[in-house]
């Protein structure tokens, strides 16, 4: 077997040496017929194995035959039918390369995204503790958004997964984004949406949101984590880039230094545009719809009537309010940062929003006000009475009579109606 080195010795003293065969022969050690075969090869020489039959070759045809009437049985049922006898890893291998010839193919097409068109959004769960207040800690999921076209990339961290803190998540980046696209892509997320009966069904919430702005919103089917991977991408990408080495003072530390850093990310090259994300930007933008001239109703929004102990509850907290509206009804509305209560258009509390569960937030003033009108009433309440003996003036009600010119009601009663009452009904 002639290895690559003498191979390419040969060619190199025939080719820039000019050397004649018989010289080649003499000077290598090489038979007269090898140097021919080297010269004539353009390829190296490679060592190729005789081919031997497998142990598989006698089953083959029996295991064709079972793939062509059920092309997805398992390797081991197959091996049980025609009584395998020997090692099944062989066995396995030969199914794998059978099987492709009959099962239908399925190939994955490749996605491409116009200008302005789609732009996937995902969850993702950072695997880091966040302070949230309170003393407690917790990884509050992030709302991650990915233009297919430019690849561009926006997150921020919301409160919860809840439709109300998820549409607020989306106007935020939207309004950071400065323009809509035409389509969300979102996979089978319970505030968004999911699919019944074979067919895509958005919440009432999102079905809202999405017409305020005049998109679409395409649901994925259930297990396709491919028609959405480049935002599914983008979530392994913040844990090995983004966390480590990182630490957080609340939220909105967290996005702070989540917005810093995707300004350098959209500003490296990438392989697959073959540029930055931001060159891309300016097309992309141009080609999505304008918001609309008026933000839409997002948020927490209900309307309560106030009970006595003058506060509301939202996302299991409780925020006081002004305890001079006790009885009315409020309206309480919530963003991600802020906790607003009006009642008939005055605003009666605000007070940050509380990203820590059961707790409760009072305003100084509330309390104050609230220990000044229980006090009030209480002092009506203990108010004492005319002392024993006192004679109370009882007011002649015919003067009322005389000033607004009516018949005195204390007139004498005469008639069968007097001779009809009982001397105590007259009096």
């Amino acid at each position: 077997m002639m290895t690559v080195e003498d191979w390419a010795e040969i060619r190199r003293l025939h080719t820039a040496e000019g050397m004649a065969i018989k010289a080649i022969v003499r000077a290598t050690g090489v038979s007269r017929n090898a140097v021919r075969r080297a010269l004539a090869s353009d390829s190296p020489p490679t060592y190729e194995r005789a081919p031997k039959g497998s142990v598989v070759d006698e089953v083959e045809e029996q295991v064709r035959e079972l793939l062509r009437v059920t092309p997805t049985m398992p390797a081991t049922v197959i091996a049980e039918r025609i009584g395998w006898q020997h090692g099944l890893t062989v066995l396995k291998d030969r199914v794998r390369e059978l099987r492709p010839y009959y099962v239908p193919p399925d190939p994955a097409s490749r996605t491409e995204y116009d200008p302005g068109h789609r732009v996937q959004c995902d969850l993702w769960f950072p695997p880091a503790s966040v302070p949230l207040g309170a003393g407690q800690e917790g990884s509050p999921p992030v709302l991650v958004m990915t233009s297919g076209y430019s690849r561009m990339r926006w997150a921020t961290m919301i409160a919860s997964r809840t439709a109300p803190d998820l549409i607020v998540g989306h106007w935020q980046l939207l309004d950071a984004m400065g323009a809509v696209p035409r389509q969300l892509v979102w996979d089978n997320e319970g505030a968004v949406g999911c699919w019944r009966r074979g067919k895509p069904t958005l919440t009432e919430e999102f079905e809202a949101f999405r017409g305020s702005l005049g998109i679409g919103v395409h649901l994925c089917r259930p297990r396709d984590p491919e028609a959405k991977g480049l935002t599914e991408r983008n979530n392994g990408y913040f844990e090995t880039s983004f966390l480590p080495g990182r630490s957080f003072t609340g939220p909105g530390d967290f996005n702070a230094q989540m917005g810093g850093f995707l300004e350098r990310a959209n500003a490296r090259h990438s392989r697959r545009i073959g540029c930055a994300p931001t060159m891309r930007w300016a097309t992309d933008r141009d080609a999505m719809l304008g918001l609309p001239p008026a933000p839409p109703a997002i948020g927490w929004r209900t309307r309560v009537r106030l009970p006595r102990d003058h506060y509301v509850r939202l996302a299991s907290n409780d925020y006081s309010v002004d305890p001079g509206v006790v009885g009315r009804f409020v309206d309480v509305v919530a963003d991600l940062t802020t906790v607003t209560i009006t009642c008939a258009g005055a605003v009666v509390g605000t007070h940050p929003r509380c990203w820590a569960r059961h707790q409760t937030i009072t305003d100084p003033a509330h309390r104050q006000k609230a220990l000044e009108l229980a006090h009030r009433a209480r002092a009506v309440k203990d108010r004492p009475a005319a002392p024993e003996g006192v004679v109370v003036e009882a007011r002649d009600l015919s003067v009322y009579d005389t000033v607004f010119g009516t018949t005195a009601l204390t007139a004498p009663l005469t008639g069968a109606l007097a001779a009809a009452m009982t001397d105590e009904e007259v009096a």
